[in-house]
Protein backbone atom coordinates (compact mmCIF):
# COMPACT_ATOMS: atom_id res chain seq x y z
CA UNK A 1 0.00 0.00 0.00
CA UNK A 2 1.37 3.39 -0.89
CA UNK A 3 1.86 6.13 1.69
CA UNK A 4 -0.65 8.25 -0.27
CA UNK A 5 -3.26 5.49 0.03
CA UNK A 6 -2.57 5.25 3.77
CA UNK A 7 -3.04 9.02 4.12
CA UNK A 8 -6.30 8.87 2.21
CA UNK A 9 -7.56 5.93 4.31
CA UNK A 10 -6.60 7.81 7.51
CA UNK A 11 -8.42 10.91 6.31
CA UNK A 12 -5.36 13.15 6.32
CA UNK A 13 -3.37 14.81 3.60
CA UNK A 14 -0.26 13.15 2.27
CA UNK A 15 1.82 16.10 3.52
CA UNK A 16 0.56 15.60 7.06
CA UNK A 17 1.41 11.91 6.95
CA UNK A 18 4.91 12.57 5.55
CA UNK A 19 5.56 15.29 8.17
CA UNK A 20 4.93 12.78 10.96
CA UNK A 21 6.33 9.72 9.17
CA UNK A 22 8.86 10.65 6.48
CA UNK A 23 9.32 7.03 5.41
CA UNK A 24 7.35 3.81 5.41
CA UNK A 25 9.77 2.40 8.00
CA UNK A 26 9.07 5.35 10.29
CA UNK A 27 5.35 4.59 10.07
CA UNK A 28 5.91 0.87 10.69
CA UNK A 29 8.17 1.69 13.66
CA UNK A 30 5.46 3.87 15.19
CA UNK A 31 2.87 1.12 14.76
CA UNK A 32 5.22 -1.45 16.31
CA UNK A 33 5.81 0.78 19.33
CA UNK A 34 2.32 -0.27 20.45
CA UNK A 35 3.40 -3.92 20.44
CA UNK A 36 6.87 -3.46 21.95
CA UNK A 37 5.66 -3.11 25.57
CA UNK A 38 3.64 -6.30 25.13
CA UNK A 39 6.69 -8.16 23.85
CA UNK A 40 8.86 -6.83 26.69
CA UNK A 41 6.21 -7.80 29.23
CA UNK A 42 6.00 -11.26 27.68
CA UNK A 43 9.77 -11.67 28.04
CA UNK A 44 9.48 -10.82 31.71
CA UNK A 45 6.63 -13.30 32.23
CA UNK A 46 8.60 -16.03 30.47
CA UNK A 47 11.67 -15.33 32.57
CA UNK A 48 9.62 -15.46 35.78
CA UNK A 49 7.55 -18.53 34.84
CA UNK A 50 10.09 -20.80 33.24
CA UNK A 51 12.27 -23.13 35.22
CA UNK A 52 13.73 -24.75 32.10
CA UNK A 53 15.82 -22.39 29.97
CA UNK A 54 15.13 -24.44 26.82
CA UNK A 55 11.38 -24.08 27.35
CA UNK A 56 11.87 -20.37 28.02
CA UNK A 57 13.72 -19.94 24.72
CA UNK A 58 10.97 -21.84 22.91
CA UNK A 59 8.27 -19.64 24.47
CA UNK A 60 10.25 -16.50 23.59
CA UNK A 61 10.66 -17.54 19.95
CA UNK A 62 6.91 -18.20 19.78
CA UNK A 63 6.26 -14.68 21.13
CA UNK A 64 8.70 -13.15 18.63
CA UNK A 65 7.05 -15.06 15.80
CA UNK A 66 3.61 -13.74 16.80
CA UNK A 67 5.05 -10.21 17.02
CA UNK A 68 6.58 -10.53 13.55
CA UNK A 69 3.24 -11.66 12.13
CA UNK A 70 1.16 -8.97 13.87
CA UNK A 71 0.65 -7.25 10.53
CA UNK A 72 0.60 -8.67 7.03
CA UNK A 73 3.85 -7.92 5.25
CA UNK A 74 5.73 -6.98 8.43
CA UNK A 75 8.61 -9.46 8.06
CA UNK A 76 9.96 -7.66 4.98
CA UNK A 77 10.51 -4.23 6.62
CA UNK A 78 11.96 -5.99 9.69
CA UNK A 79 14.45 -7.79 7.45
CA UNK A 80 15.33 -4.65 5.53
CA UNK A 81 15.86 -2.67 8.74
CA UNK A 82 18.73 -4.92 9.78
CA UNK A 83 20.82 -3.75 6.84
CA UNK A 84 20.07 -0.04 7.10
CA UNK A 85 21.92 1.92 9.77
CA UNK A 86 19.43 4.79 9.72
CA UNK A 87 16.23 2.73 9.70
CA UNK A 88 13.80 3.67 12.48
CA UNK A 89 13.09 -0.05 12.87
CA UNK A 90 16.71 -1.02 13.49
CA UNK A 91 16.66 -0.23 17.22
CA UNK A 92 13.44 -2.21 17.70
CA UNK A 93 14.93 -5.20 15.87
CA UNK A 94 18.15 -4.96 17.87
CA UNK A 95 16.24 -5.00 21.17
CA UNK A 96 14.47 -8.20 20.12
CA UNK A 97 17.77 -9.72 18.96
CA UNK A 98 19.41 -8.84 22.28
CA UNK A 99 16.60 -10.43 24.29
CA UNK A 100 16.72 -13.49 22.05
CA UNK A 101 20.43 -13.70 22.76
CA UNK A 102 19.81 -13.60 26.50
CA UNK A 103 17.33 -16.48 26.32
CA UNK A 104 19.68 -18.39 24.00
CA UNK A 105 22.72 -17.94 26.24
CA UNK A 106 20.80 -19.28 29.24
CA UNK A 107 19.69 -22.31 27.20
CA UNK A 108 23.24 -22.87 25.94
CA UNK A 109 24.64 -22.63 29.47
CA UNK A 110 22.15 -25.28 30.64
CA UNK A 111 22.90 -27.56 27.68
CA UNK A 112 19.51 -27.11 25.98
CA UNK A 113 20.74 -25.17 22.93
CA UNK A 114 23.63 -25.74 20.55
CA UNK A 115 26.79 -23.72 20.98
CA UNK A 116 27.81 -21.44 18.15
CA UNK A 117 24.37 -19.92 17.61
CA UNK A 118 23.61 -16.26 18.24
CA UNK A 119 20.50 -14.31 19.07
CA UNK A 120 20.75 -12.76 15.61
CA UNK A 121 20.77 -16.24 14.00
CA UNK A 122 17.58 -17.22 15.81
CA UNK A 123 15.97 -13.86 15.09
CA UNK A 124 16.68 -14.27 11.37
CA UNK A 125 15.42 -17.87 11.37
CA UNK A 126 12.22 -16.80 13.13
CA UNK A 127 11.86 -13.91 10.70
CA UNK A 128 12.28 -16.26 7.73
CA UNK A 129 9.60 -18.57 9.12
CA UNK A 130 7.26 -15.60 9.75
CA UNK A 131 7.80 -14.43 6.18
CA UNK A 132 7.12 -17.92 4.80
CA UNK A 133 3.89 -18.18 6.77
CA UNK A 134 2.68 -15.02 5.04
CA UNK A 135 3.21 -16.37 1.54
CA UNK A 136 0.31 -17.64 -0.57
CA UNK A 137 1.91 -21.09 -0.72
CA UNK A 138 1.72 -21.57 3.06
CA UNK A 139 -0.97 -23.97 4.21
CA UNK A 140 -2.30 -25.10 7.57
CA UNK A 141 0.62 -27.41 8.29
CA UNK A 142 3.36 -24.98 7.25
CA UNK A 143 3.52 -23.21 10.61
CA UNK A 144 3.96 -26.40 12.60
CA UNK A 145 6.54 -27.77 10.17
CA UNK A 146 8.58 -24.55 10.23
CA UNK A 147 8.38 -24.38 14.03
CA UNK A 148 9.64 -27.96 14.27
CA UNK A 149 12.44 -27.21 11.81
CA UNK A 150 13.49 -24.10 13.70
CA UNK A 151 13.52 -25.93 17.03
CA UNK A 152 15.46 -28.89 15.66
CA UNK A 153 18.06 -26.39 14.49
CA UNK A 154 18.78 -24.87 17.91
CA UNK A 155 17.90 -27.64 20.37
CA UNK A 156 20.44 -30.08 21.66
CA UNK A 157 19.16 -33.64 21.33
CA UNK A 158 18.47 -35.03 24.76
Amino acid sequence: VSMDAIAKWAGVGAGTLYRHFPTRDALVAAVLENHQPDLSAEAEVIQNDSVDSGAALERWLDAVSRWMRAYEGLPEPLRTALGEQDSPLRLTCQEVIDTTGEFLQAAQKDGHAREGLTGRNLYLATLAAAWALGTPSADGSTGHELDDLLRSGWRVDS
